[in-house]
């Protein structure tokens, strides 16, 4: 049975979306493909694939060193523009770690970005878009469903919020791209809601803006709760709580927040971004300021047949985004990388054996100058090339036949046979 190794550190860093988003594949296909793939995490086993999840650099040398034996997956979270106003590092690092970064998805055999945008942003960086597949995010129903009224209610009661209470969430870190301020503005003028942010700094002082945010979160207006971190096994009763999703991100790839509230069935309101057209479709609320913002959250309190409206969205964008479907897309991706990196070792393995069977043949035909039936030999040998080449330009043409594929190195290899013959 071909192997997956699965390769991630993201599930060490409470509190980020990368996490969630390497948790939820993981299982996917750990359960969805197990009758064709065996799936293991973090394994010095040499592997058919190896998808990594996080680009550590304990990971760079080994890509490069095994590109022979496995295909290699990059899973693109991000880019150096997402992560700009994200953390606070001297720009000398920042520079390296975006050289780095663009470096290592360049290593790799294959690229999965979740937003479609960013196969565009990727070709941007010198890597072609044959080599990039768009598989989006995906959330269990099993971790994240709607509760019952008496349920909400309990929730409600343990984070001090009236059960009557219209409540805005914002989940994510808490960071400046995010639209913090924004937020907590919002909260200013709409005073008759309650709004709160689940999340905080997953990266510490790092993080982009900490002195003003950290100054933003220990003062908050009254209307405005900041939970800290919560573990995910909670968030479920967060979702819960709110009657909407409000993320006036900056910039993003496809937040898993978003996916986590359409399984709760709350209306989603976002900044209008255009990496959100492409995933998003008519599924969500959009404005592009404070007052926007406003205007839109207050309809959505006081206008029921409104609420209801952007509540089936939701739920629409949630069926959209299915197990089956998502799961689909993978066994697809997987199925190819298989075969193309089962083709690409044959194509080798051919190389290997026609370099052979020629070495052979020359050892086999060597004379010396003075030998007396240099001509003899020589008619012999012209005549052995030639029914060699004939069986090597047949499996040659059987190969192009069959498949595809464009590698580089077969079609060199190709080519040196043609050159040589």
């Amino acid at each position: 049975m071909p192997t997956i190794n699965m390769l991630s550190s993201a599930d060490s860093v409470k509190g980020q979306g990368v996490g969630s988003a390497y948790l939820e594949q993981v299982s996917l296909v750990s359960e969805g493909l197990k009758d064709k793939y065996e799936v293991l995490i973090n394994s010095k086993k040499k592997c058919d694939i190896q998808h990594f999840h996080t680009i550590n650099p304990e990971y760079f040398i080994p890509v490069i060193l095994d590109k022979k034996n496995s295909a290699n997956v990059g899973y693109v979270h991000f880019l150096p523009e997402t992560v700009e106003d994200s953390l606070d590092i001297p720009k000398t690092i920042k520079q390296l770690f975006y050289k780095y970064m663009i470096e290592f998805y360049e290593s790799m055999d294959y690229l999965v970005t979740v937003n479609p945008y960013f196969i565009g942003e990727l070709e941007k960086y010198g890597i072609p878009r044959s080599k990039v597949t768009y598989i989006p995010n995906y959330v269990s129903d099993d971790f994240f469903y709607p509760y019952d009224k008496i349920k909400k209610d309990s929730i409600r009661e343990k984070w001090n919020i009236d059960k009557n209470a219209f409540v805005v969430l914002g989940v994510g870190q808490v960071q400046t791209r995010k639209g913090i301020f924004d937020f907590v503005e919002c909260a200013k003028k709409f005073t008759d809601a309650v709004f709160v942010w689940a999340g905080g700094f997953s990266f510490g002082p790092m993080t982009d803006g900490y002195k003003e945010l950290k100054e933003l979160m220990e003062n908050p207006p009254e209307n405005v709760i900041f939970t800290g971190i919560v573990d995910r096994n909670e968030m479920n009763s967060i979702y819960n709580l709110a009657d909407v999703m409000f993320l006036p991100s900056y910039s993003e790839l496809f937040p898993m927040t978003i996916l986590e509230s359409m399984c709760v069935k709350i209306p989603i309101l976002l900044r209008d971004l255009d990496i959100y057209n492409d995933i998003l479709f008519d599924y969500y609320l959009k404005g592009n300021s404070v007052d926007e913002f406003l205007e839109l959250l207050e309809k959505l309190k006081n206008d029921k047949d409104f609420y209801d409206e952007w509540s089936k969205n939701s739920d629409r964008g949630h069926k959209f985004y299915s197990r089956e479907n998502v799961l689909k897309m993978w066994e697809d991706f997987y199925d190819r990388v298989y075969r193309e990196t089962k083709d690409f070792k044959g194509k080798k393995k051919l190389k290997v054996k026609v370099k052979k069977k020629k070495r052979k043949l020359y050892k086999k035909l060597k004379f010396k100058k003075k030998d007396k039936k240099k001509n003899k030999k020589m008619e012999e040998w012209l005549k052995l090339k030639e029914k060699i080449m004939n069986e090597v330009e047949k499996q040659i043409d059987n190969f192009e036949k069959q498949s595809n594929d464009e590698d580089s190195l077969y079609m060199s290899f190709l080519q040196f046979f043609k050159k040589n013959k």
